[in-house]
């Protein structure tokens, strides 16, 4: 190749510098470039394809295996990069060097649902993974936890029984991403230690309203060692800043149908609009005793959690994402997590979930990502140096060097060297084993499966244990054998008489009195509701209702004032088109109620001649007069939702024709500025509660 042909943007700086898929040409895999894609190689031109087409092979060969096997759980997600800066707080509990003061850490985060396939919808009802990678300076190291923070079995033996429990039939491979027929709840009812989680995931935690606005948890326990030697036991939260909030049952199946990648949007379309998702990291500090418990509480027990209020979160730093991932499949697809990826001062327990975990992270990327080699894929490399004396195998992308992979040695003078006390090495904590005899059991201390689900429930607020029997109703509704129904009641009895007096109404059967005496040690922990609290409104869509007729001088102040408070305005109209010198966002015909936070009306735009009638009017029956039905419709779901709705001028003729007006949470005044201060500070709350009825009994 002469000089002439060669583009300097073609050519490395220097050998070995050559990124991956910078050329300006098409090329083979080894760099040669292509002069035809598009025909194979023939005997003449109506001839057979010929062998020798190694183009032709090289990309057919590649495309037959551009899928790797999906995971088993955790399939969908959405990832993004980030930081980590510490605080420094957690300095006298550990060594880790990411955790003293100052220390800012790159980390690369991906949430997930666990039951469903990856064409599988966003908002099921399902537990979510919450997944970090942290790329510090002494080696990576993986939180692996989720939404909730109890799992469902005690011992990682189980976690195939419970997971083909929950996954489609096999007969059918129906239902997808639910946890709605019968042989999940044939395995919880069984299994009664799943009772804890199984509640939390019919609980609004069960369905998110954003990945943003999900709490995070390490679910085990694991051990901190501090400079000193001293060792405690700690447990992880991520806190959003935003608070936890959730989307209601009704709107998870608009969503689904509406937008199924509704969470991975609202991820990626806020980090693109720089109102980057925060989350603080916390952990509550247990001590360090013989029995490895906390006031009465097995440490290592997997379905358990601490509550709060006996051992308060102390924040230890905050994790900003602050990155879309620029591929999908390799970064999101390709990231492995192992929480055996443990930097110094960090350690696990005995929790024998846990123990299991450490077995199967790593042998499960064996087969996903063709062989021992899948931490040398960029989004799994680490980012502290690496000279591990692990050769060959599937996937190898290292050029070792040296003659002697092995430890001692001579020949390569005698390095790699194996660290020093004080050289940040990994420490495996000097942890007393118990003596003891070899059996498959677990301690006494983990057969109480019911006390903890009744103080989670005691804990919740009237609208949460509203949604948590209608969950169980509809999910038990969904079971054909009427044995699972009858024994899955008889487990709800021992959790709390209003609850299955409740669910068993809506089945038809008779509630089934306790089997044994209900436990009320456990006071309610008021931490464990997502209500009751006020939180910021960054990044929050307030739907803004224009009439492109009218002349609304008000307008650009108020789209300044949302913009302001960080929050998204989305101009609605009954047609394209602009008002005011802004283009219009969205019609009647696009928009959806479950798109938007709250929503504010400020005209009474004339219906459109496509307006179709609002799935709320009897049939022939009239919509509102003077309203567009499609406006109706919107106004209605979001006052079933418990959204903020306001109104000003001639948008208040809109409020009086829906009969929403005089309801909590619908604010109308003469004033914009008025209106939208009421709304931003009901936001703050998510959702206006007081205008449904408490559960009672």
């Amino acid at each position: 190749m002469t000089d002439q042909n060669r583009s300097s943007g073609d050519m490395p700086d220097k050998e070995g510098d050559a990124r991956g898929q910078q050329g300006r040409y098409l090329t083979t895999a080894q760099g040669a470039r292509l002069r035809d894609t598009d025909h194979s190689l023939k005997a003449g031109r109506r001839g057979p394809i010929l062998l020798q087409d190694h183009h032709l092979r090289e990309k057919i060969t590649h495309f037959d295996h551009e899928r790797i096997p999906e995971r088993v759980v955790h399939a969908r997600g959405a990832a993004a990069h980030g930081v980590f800066e510490s605080y420094g707080t957690a300095s006298s509990v550990t060594g880790a060097a990411f955790l003293q003061h100052g220390a800012v850490t790159p980390t690369f985060t991906r949430f997930s649902t666990v039951l469903g396939s990856r064409g599988s919808a966003d908002t099921v009802r399902d537990t979510r993974g919450f997944a970090t990678k942290f790329y510090t300076g002494e080696g990576t190291f993986d939180l692996v936890g989720n939404n909730i923070p109890v799992f469902f079995i005690q011992d990682g033996i189980k976690f195939p029984d419970v997971i083909h429990a929950a996954k489609p039939h096999p007969d059918r491979e129906i239902p997808q991403a639910q946890s709605a027929h019968d042989t999940f709840w044939d395995f919880v009812s069984l299994h009664t230690e799943a009772q804890h989680h199984t509640l939390w995931n019919m609980s609004d935690r069960g369905i998110p309203r954003s990945f943003r606005m999900m709490e995070g948890f390490g679910i085990h326990t694991f051990r901190m060692e501090n400079a000193e030697g001293e060792m405690t036991m700690v447990k992880f939260h991520w806190k959003p800043v935003l608070g936890v909030h959730s989307l209601t049952w009704e709107e998870a199946q608009m969503v689904s149908g509406a937008d199924p990648d509704f969470h991975r949007r609202d991820l990626a379309d806020a980090i693109e609009a720089g109102t980057y998702p925060q989350w603080e990291l916390g952990i509550q500090v247990l001590g360090d005793n013989e029995d490895q418990t906390f006031a009465g509480i097995d440490l290592l027990d997997p379905t358990k959690i601490v509550p709060e209020e006996l051992a308060p979160v102390q924040p230890i730093g905050k994790l900003t994402l602050t990155r879309n991932p620029d591929n999908y499949f390799a970064e999101t697809e390709q990231v492995a997590f192992h929480p055996g990826n443990l930097p110094p001062g960090i350690d696990v327990t005995d929790d024998p979930l846990l123990q299991v975990r450490l077995f199967s992270y790593q042998d499960t990327q064996l087969t996903r990502l063709g062989g021992p080699n899948w931490n040398q894929l960029p989004i799994n490399r680490s980012h502290a140096p690496v000279n591990d004396m692990l050769r060959d195998g599937y996937g190898q992308q290292d050029d070792h060097v040296g003659q002697a992979p092995y430890q001692p040695n001579s020949l390569d003078g005698g390095c790699p060297f194996t660290a020093g006390d004080g050289e940040h090495a990994f420490n495996d904590l000097a942890v007393k084993v118990p003596e003891s005899v070899k059996n498959r059991e677990l301690s006494a201390s983990f057969e109480d499966h019911y006390s903890q689900p009744r103080m989670f429930w005691k804990s919740m607020t009237q609208p949460e244990k509203r949604h948590i029997i209608a969950a169980y109703s509809f999910e038990l509704g969904k079971c054909r054998e009427q044995a699972i129904r009858e024994r899955q009641l008889a487990c709800l009895a021992q959790i709390d008489p209003v609850l299955c007096q409740k669910v068993a109404e809506a089945l038809g059967l008779e509630a089934p009195e306790p089997a044994e005496p209900l436990d009320d040690r456990l006071e309610p922990s008021p931490a464990l509701s997502q209500l009751g609290r006020s939180w910021p409104v960054d990044g929050r869509k307030v739907a803004v209702i224009v009439d492109p007729d009218e002349d609304d001088q008000d307008l650009p102040r108020l789209l300044k004032a949302i913009t302001e408070a960080s929050m998204t305005p989305v101009l609605v109209a009954p047609r394209g088109g602009a008002i005011a010198g802004r283009t219009i966002d969205e019609t009647f015909a696009t928009a959806r109620s479950v798109e938007f936070d709250a929503i504010v009306v400020s005209g009474n735009p004339t219906p459109a001649d496509d307006a179709t009638p609002s799935l709320d009017q009897k049939a022939g029956a009239p919509a509102a007069p003077g309203i567009d039905p499609r406006l109706t419709l919107m106004i209605q779901e979001c006052w079933r939702h418990a959204k903020v709705i306001g109104a000003w001028g001639r948008g208040r003729e809109v409020i009086a024709e829906t009969g929403v007006q005089a309801s909590p949470g619908v604010v109308e005044d003469d004033r914009p500025a008025t209106v939208l201060a009421k709304v931003t500070e009901l936001l703050g709350q998510h959702r206006v509660w007081k205008r449904f009825t408490p559960v009672r009994g």
